[in-house]
């Protein structure tokens, strides 16, 4: 027994040493990464917009429709994406398009979804059939994948009540956020970055439209808040980055802080939604980095966003990784 016993001993001694020479192997190969971004792969998609409602994320966008090598922007209806861990994206269908406002001409451009008091309100850019050049319009719907309907008959904002800048193009991307007293704030703008106070029946402007004066704005506003600090992100420059400002109040004043990130690959555009999921931050962007991919034919990606000690904002790391499923 006592010689079985020492042969056992020598025989596991034996397995432990091949597995640490095993687990020491410099030719053992170890898994290969998992690309999680672009998150939309099947359609082109731009310009996205998140919510978060109810354990899921739902991110809208619109879809950018030009052939390959064809070099204009052919954007007719707005995507539908939701998710419950960031990682695992389900299609609905698309709930809303140009033909819905019948005030609309053309062009499915950026967009951004709110919910208040159980209704969804998805504020759109599209051009006026009437009116010279871009506007906003508003839809309503009861649940966050539509139907959505035109929500007043007429555009929210046409080109002839902007006068900061002369362009067909300065009433586009709509972003919309309700602060802590419930007032909503609409924030817009190409070259100049305009903002109004929102009705509670949150489809018409309470009071005058102003603009914020930011560092090379160029478009594509997003504000969000954190803690008491309200951050206002857009578009700077062209090839565009994105850059960000900060405030204690939706209405400023705002203290410029730089770039949040660089450009976005292979896409001379650059649009950004942020939010809060799950306890963890995200920044949620286009780039033109699928196989034909480019400036009009773009992809809706997810990477993290970190929060630096003193509430500014870390430079956003644009990977090909993406995040890891949250829990």
């Amino acid at each position: 027994m006592k010689y079985s016993s020492i042969l056992l001993a020598a025989a596991l001694l034996s397995v432990a040493a091949c597995q640490e020479k095993e687990e020491a192997d410099p030719f053992v190969v170890p898994p290969a990464p998992v690309f999680r971004n672009p998150i939309i792969t099947t359609k082109f998609s731009a310009d996205p917009a998140a919510l978060v409602h109810n354990g899921r994320v739902y991110v809208y966008a619109g879809r950018d429709e030009a052939a390959a090598g064809q070099n204009q922007y052919i954007m007719n209806e707005w995507l539908c994406y939701s998710s419950a861990d960031m990682v695992t994206w389900q299609e609905h269908p698309a709930p809303l398009n140009v033909q819905a406002f019948a005030w609309a001409r053309a062009d499915a451009w950026a967009s951004q979804v709110v919910e208040r008091n159980g209704k969804f309100y998805w504020y759109i850019t599209t051009d006026h059939r009437t009116v010279p050049g871009k506007a906003i319009g508003v839809a309503m719907a009861d649940s966050p994948t539509g139907p959505f309907k035109d929500a007043r008959g007429s555009a929210l904002i046409t080109n002839n009540m902007t006068t900061a800048v002369n362009s067909f193009f300065d009433d586009i991307d709509p972003t919309v956020i309700i602060d802590d007293a419930g007032q909503a704030w609409l924030y817009w703008g190409n070259t100049a970055c305009y903002y109004a106070k929102l009705k509670s029946n949150m489809t018409e402007l309470d009071g005058p439209i102003q603009t914020v004066s930011l560092p090379e704005f160029t478009e594509a506003p997003w504000v969000h808040k954190r803690g008491k600090w309200y951050y206002l992100s857009y578009a700077s420059g062209f090839p565009e980055r994105i850059s960000y400002a900060m405030s204690r109040r939706p209405n400023g004043p705002w203290q410029p802080k730089g770039l949040l990130t660089d450009f976005p690959t292979n896409s001379n555009t650059s649009h950004q939604a942020i939010i809060t999921f799950k306890g963890k931050d995200y920044f949620v962007y286009h780039n033109g980095s699928l196989p034909t991919g480019g400036s009009f034919r773009r992809s809706v990606c997810v990477d993290y966003l970190t929060y630096n000690a003193d509430s500014t904002l870390q430079t956003v790391n644009m990977t090909t990784l993406g995040v890891s499923p949250a829990q």
